[in-house]
C-alpha cells in the first residue's frame, strides 16, 4: 500500500506554506507541543477556509457547512453526559441516523476521540469537517444557556437530580472494559507509588489527577476528560454509593484487593461547579500495624510515653493538625497495651483501621451517634481503655476526663499546634480545671516530615543553608560541619524523599504542671515551664533528626512555621 504523504508536505506541495517556513513551523510545534494545524492558522500562514479542504483530503473525511445542515433528530438521553466533553473537543452532534451519530468538527485531533464519545452514547460517531464558527455556533445553540433545541436541556437544569434512565446509563458506562481498566489503573499506581490519596478534580477544561505522596500532591497524567462521569460513577458504585445523588456530598468504604494487596478505600465525593470532586483514601491493610518504636519517637520520649499508656487510668492526648499521623499513633499505643485482659473500645469518625480484638464504633451523626453519645454508652460497657477519635466539643471532653477518673485509661485526640496549646483549648472548651488536673497523665503534640532517601541524600556545608542555629535549639550548642538534603533518584521518583518519619514533643503532667492547670495559666507559662523542665519542642526534635539526616531542615521548618 502506497504511505500518504503528511500533512505538512500536503500544505507544501498544494502551495499554502513555503519549505522554510514550514521548517519554522515545525521547530515551533516541538517547542509549543501544539496541534500544527492550530498553529498554521493562529500564526496567519493559512486560512481556515485554505486549510480545510486540505485536512478533508488528507483525512478522507467530508467538509460540510453546517448552514446546510440543520438540526436532526438527537439521542437526548445518550448526549447527557457528553455535554462538556462536546465543549471541549469542539464537537457538535448534527443528527442521528439509525446506529449512527453524525458530528462535525473543526479540529482533526478531535477526530481520536471518536471512540470515546462512541462510548457514551453507544452510536457509531460518524465525523464531519465544518468551519469553527460554524461548530461553536452550533455547540451554543445545543447546550448554550438559552433553551436547547429537540428536548436537550441545558446543563444548569439538570442540577434537580438524575432521572431512572440515566441512572442506568451511568451504570452501563461504568461497567465498560475501557473505564473498569483506567479506574485499576489509577488505583495500581497510586498503591505503587505510596501515595496516601487520590484527588479527582473537575475543572472546566480538564479533570486533574493528583495523588498525596509523604504528605505532597502531585499531579499525574489524567485520565481523558470525557470519562469523567464513567470513572466517577465506577467508584460511586464501588463504595455502595448513590451514583444518581450528585447535590450532596457522599461517603463511603470498601475493601478491595490491587496487585495481591488487601486495600481499604475511603471515597468521598462533593458537588462542585463542574462536577463531583472524589477523594480516595487508600488504607493498605498490610501497613496498619505500626509499632511505636518505628514511628519516629526519641528513645527518652518513647520511654515516658509507654509508662503513661501503661497507667490503668487517665486521659492521654495527642495533638496535631489533620495529617500529622495522631490515629496512628494511637493505634500503635493500643496495638502495644492490647491484650486478653483488657477491654478496649473505641469511638471513631470514621474508623480508619480494623484492629483486632478492639470494639470499634463508627460516629454517625445522622441518627444521633455522636462522639458524646457514644462515650457515654461506652462508659457502661466495662471497657478498661477507651480511645475518643478527637475531642471536639466541651460534652465530648467533659465525658472523657469523667472516664478517666472513674478507672479508665482513656485515649483522645485535638488540634491544636503544640502540647501546651491543648491543655489551654480544653480549658477554654469549659472543662474544669482541677478536673483536668486530676485527670490528665500527657500531651504529645507531632508532625510528619519528609524522611530523606538514602539511596541519594547528599552533604552539603551547613552555612549554605541560610538558617540561624536558634530557630532549631535553645542551647548554645556549635553548629554541624554539614547538613543532609534531598537530592532525588530513580528510588524516589525523583523527589528527594521516600516516606515519612515523626518528630514529636511530649508534655508531662508534672505536679508543677499540674499546679499551673488549677491556677488556669496560659500556654506560655506551661510550655516555659515544661521546657524548664526537659520537655524539647517539635523543631528541636526535628533539628536533630536532620543533623542524623533522617530528613532535611526545609522539611522542618515546612511543617513547624507556626513555631517560627
Amino acid at each position: 500500500m502506497e504511505k500518504l504523504p503528511r500533512l505538512e508536505e500536503r500544505l507544501v506541495e498544494r502551495g499554502l506554506v513555503s519549505a522554510q517556513e514550514m521548517e519554522r513551523i515545525l521547530k515551533l510545534q516541538q517547542e509549543q507541543q501544539a496541534p500544527l494545524t492550530r498553529l498554521v492558522v493562529e500564526l496567519g500562514f493559512v486560512s481556515e477556509d485554505d486549510l480545510l479542504p486540505v485536512l478533508s483530503d488528507h483525512l478522507g473525511v467530508p467538509l460540510v457547512s453546517l448552514k446546510d445542515f440543520p438540526l436532526g433528530p438527537l439521542p437526548v438521553e445518550a448526549l447527557l453526559d457528553a455535554v462538556e466533553f462536546l465543549k471541549f473537543a469542539k464537537m457538535a452532534p448534527v443528527r442521528a441516523e439509525g446506529a449512527e451519530l453524525l458530528v462535525a468538527t473543526p479540529d482533526p485531533t478531535g477526530l481520536s476521540r471518536l471512540h470515546a464519545l462512541e462510548l457514551a452514547t453507544g452510536l457509531k460517531v460518524k465525523p464531519v469537517l465544518a468551519k469553527e464558527k460554524e461548530v461553536t455556533a452550533r455547540i451554543e445553540t445545543l447546550f448554550g444557556n438559552g433553551e436547547a433545541v429537540t428536548g436537550l436541556p441545558a446543563a444548569h437544569d439538570r442540577e434537580g437530580g438524575v432521572d431512572e434512565e440515566e441512572v442506568e446509563h451511568l451504570r452501563d458506562l461504568a461497567s465498560e472494559v475501557p473505564v473498569i481498566r483506567l479506574v485499576n489503573q489509577m488505583l495500581g499506581r497510586a498503591l505503587e507509588g505510596r501515595a496516601s490519596d487520590i484527588h479527582i478534580e473537575p475543572f472546566e477544561n480538564q479533570l486533574k489527577v493528583r495523588y498525596r505522596i509523604d504528605g505532597i500532591l502531585h499531579e499525574i497524567d489524567p485520565p481523558p476528560r470525557h470519562f469523567k462521569a464513567a470513572i466517577i460513577s465506577r467508584l460511586k458504585i464501588l463504595a455502595q454509593l448513590n451514583i444518581a445523588e450528585r447535590r450532596l456530598p457522599q461517603d463511603g468504604r470498601i475493601k478491595v484487593k490491587i496487585a495481591g494487596k488487601d486495600v481499604d478505600l475511603r471515597i468521598s465525593t462533593v458537588p462542585t461547579l463542574y462536577g463531583e470532586s472524589v477523594v480516595i483514601r487508600l488504607l493498605e491493610r498490610a501497613q496498619i500495624f505500626t509499632d511505636l518504636e518505628s514511628l519516629g519517637f526519641p528513645p527518652a520520649v518513647l520511654q515516658r510515653f509507654s509508662e503513661m499508656i501503661s497507667k490503668p487510668h487517665g486521659m492521654l492526648l495527642v495533638t496535631g493538625p489533620t495529617g500529622s499521623g495522631k490515629t496512628t499513633t494511637l493505634y500503635g499505643a493500643l496495638q502495644k497495651i492490647n491484650d486478653p485482659g483488657k477491654k478496649i473500645i473505641t469511638i471513631e469518625d470514621p474508623v480508619e483501621y480494623e484492629l483486632g480484638g478492639v470494639n470499634q464504633i463508627q460516629v454517625k451523626p445522622q441518627i444521633g451517634l455522636t462522639f458524646a453519645n457514644g462515650l457515654r454508652s461506652i462508659v457502661r460497657q466495662d471497657p478498661d481503655i477507651i480511645m475518643v477519635g478527637e475531642i471536639r466539643d466541651f460534652e465530648t471532653a467533659e465525658i472523657a476526663v469523667q472516664a478517666a477518673l472513674t478507672g479508665h485509661l482513656v485515649l483522645s485526640t485535638l488540634h491544636t499546634n503544640d502540647a501546651a496549646g491543648a491543655i489551654s483549648r480544653l480549658l477554654e472548651m469549659g472543662v474544669q480545671d482541677y478536673l483536668l488536673a486530676s485527670s490528665l497523665l500527657g500531651v504529645v503534640a507531632q508532625r510528619l516530615v519528609r524522611r530523606l532517601c538514602q539511596s541519594c541524600r547528599k552533604e552539603a556545608p551547613f552555612n549554605e543553608f541560610s538558617v540561624p542555629l536558634s530557630d532549631f535549639t535553645r542551647q548554645n550548642e556549635k553548629p554541624p560541619a554539614t547538613l543532609w538534603q534531598a537530592a532525588g533518584c530513580e528510588a524516589c521518583s525523583g523527589t528527594g524523599y521516600l516516606g515519612r518519619v515523626g518528630i514529636f514533643e511530649l508534655l508531662p503532667a508534672s505536679a508543677e504542671i499540674c499546679k499551673l492547670i488549677v491556677q488556669r495559666a496560659d500556654a506560655n507559662a506551661i510550655r516555659s515551664l515544661a521546657i524548664a523542665q526537659g520537655m524539647r519542642l517539635l523543631r528541636e526534635d526535628g533539628w536533630q533528626k536532620a543533623c542524623q539526616g533522617g530528613t532535611d531542615v526545609a522539611e522542618v521548618l515546612r511543617v513547624t512555621r507556626e513555631e517560627g
